[in-house]
């Protein structure tokens, strides 16, 4: 009786989960995949009867040069924000670790980034680097520099949406890289210290070592993150100039609803390419992680 009103609790606590899990995620990525696989359009999007074409959609997409230009600026784009993010994230945690006035205020204000809609942080950073009247280039020709059309060269788009992206992840790697310092015991840094270590020989052989978990869920999560970015960049720039700043987030929104003639079943499809991709990531993450248990 005992067992059996164990296992009774413990579904009571699993279904529940399990029930938003499939209403939550599992109908809604069943349904983008079939809508890759099927011709919609906006007739048979809403009355159904939408004919199947296996991988038709995902040829079409392959095919078009889009994929390979939204391909690159979406690595790019990942890439660059989670390096940077990272590297100013774990300088600005361990700067906070030395205890000195304001250090909590400062560290609260550093939150805001995150804290603001992304709507306002777009807005904001697309004002401020517009070409006409941005306090970007008005800062610049104070320097006597030519401005620079951020948001509306090919050459400059994508680095604009990518500063943006980096100073809005930013706090996130400050909080958790910096709960992850806190954490770390002070028995080991009084041994370093006994032995003769220096600043930077104490942070590359202890503390950076010992964080490391914590920096492999920091930067999972943001890459997950930042592989689906579509407010920033659509607002700053819609994916252009010409497609310069074009992501597969923004082109797989474009696809299915950016035109007057909407395809649904190419707009699924580079999602499901982009889920892919935030899946594999999540699988090499948990190759590491048994790894280093097993180390």
């Amino acid at each position: 009786m005992r067992l059996d009103k164990k296992r009774l609790a413990g579904w009571a606590f699993l279904v529940p989960l399990v029930a938003y899990l499939l209403a939550c995620y599992g109908y809604p990525l069943y349904t983008t995949v079939d809508l890759s696989l099927r011709d919609y359009t906006v007739r048979t999007f809403v009355r159904g009867g939408a004919p199947f074409t296996g991988f038709a959609n995902y040829a079409t997409v392959f095919a078009d040069p889009r994929f390979t230009t939204a391909l690159v600026n979406t690595l790019v784009f990942t890439a660059a924000s989670l390096v940077f993010q990272y590297a100013i994230g774990l300088a600005m945690a361990v700067f906070f670790t030395r205890r000195f006035r304001l250090s909590a205020t400062l560290r609260a204000l550093f939150l805001v980034p995150w804290l603001l809609p992304l709507i306002v942080s777009g807005s904001t950073w697309a004002w401020l680097l517009n070409s006409e009247s941005g306090l970007v280039n008005a800062f610049l020709h104070g320097l006597g520099l030519a401005p620079v059309d951020w948001l509306t060269s090919p050459s400059w788009s994508l680095v604009s949406v990518t500063i943006a992206n980096i100073w809005i992840g930013i706090p996130f790697n400050l909080v958790v890289l910096h709960s992850g310092l806190r954490n770390i015991p002070a028995e080991v840094y009084e041994a370093s210290a006994l032995d003769g270590a220096t600043g930077w020989q104490t942070f590359r052989h202890v503390t950076f070592p010992v964080l490391r978990p914590v920096s492999a869920i920091t930067l999972l999560l943001g890459l997950v993150y930042t592989l689906k970015v579509f407010d920033i960049i659509w607002i700053m720039t819609r994916g252009g100039p010409s497609g310069s700043s074009s992501t597969l987030a923004t082109w797989s929104y474009e696809l299915g609803f950016g035109s007057m003639l909407p395809k649904f079943g190419p707009g699924a499809a580079v999602g499901n390419v982009l889920i892919l991709l935030a899946f594999a990531a999540g699988l090499v993450y948990i190759r590491l992680q048994r790894h280093q248990e097993q180390a």
